[in-house]
């Protein structure tokens, strides 16, 4: 992968620096952070080390910063699920869900979970929530988060809007 290095930039202004106050303390020359910026020169692993460290970063830290998009766009998919409609967008980590439903709609599906918390917000409308051994009402504002795991169903009681996002556990082991 091609590194970008005006990320340094962003770097520099985060850190209230400009160009020559980052040579200063790094010992880079002027021009050099200036090319590197531009994506006008190659950088030596012993500049980026130097680099680096004036922002409290690993040399790794910062050719990761420069491999990475800073943020990721993608479009909502649409689809129905019992009565839910649904627009999902899925990332690495998450998955996020924004469903609308009328009355006496129902939703269980735990074939389609990983190994995730899961969060429920009511946006608007009553929604009842069961678990196991728990059950809940909620309402529009109320939020509930349990491991996504667990054996777990949504029934609407009136006409509702939710907001679910899963989000991946981190390794266990």
């Amino acid at each position: 992968m091609i590194c970008n290095f005006s990320i340094l930039r962003e770097l520099r202004k985060q850190h209230g620096m400009n160009i020559a106050d980052l040579a200063e303390k790094s010992g880079v020359s002027a021009s050099v952070i200036s090319k590197l910026e531009r994506n006008q020169s190659v950088a030596e692993m012993e500049t980026l080390y130097r680099l680096a460290k004036v922002f409290g970063l690993t040399l790794s830290d910062l050719i990761s910063l420069a491999e990475n998009r800073t943020s990721h766009t993608i479009g909502a998919e649409q689809y129905k699920s019992g009565d839910f409609v649904f627009n999902r967008v899925d990332y690495g980590n998450m998955r996020s869900m924004h469903a609308i439903a009328p009355p006496n709609a129902k939703l269980s599906r735990p074939e389609i979970h990983r190994d995730d918390y899961e969060m429920c917000w009511v946006i608007r409308g009553k929604v009842r929530f069961s678990l196991p051994n728990e059950s809940y009402i909620l309402e529009t504002g109320d939020s509930i988060q349990f491991d996504a795991l667990l054996t777990h169903n949504y029934e609407t009681l009136e006409e509702s809007e939710i907001f679910i996002v899963h989000i991946k556990k981190g390794k266990r082991f």
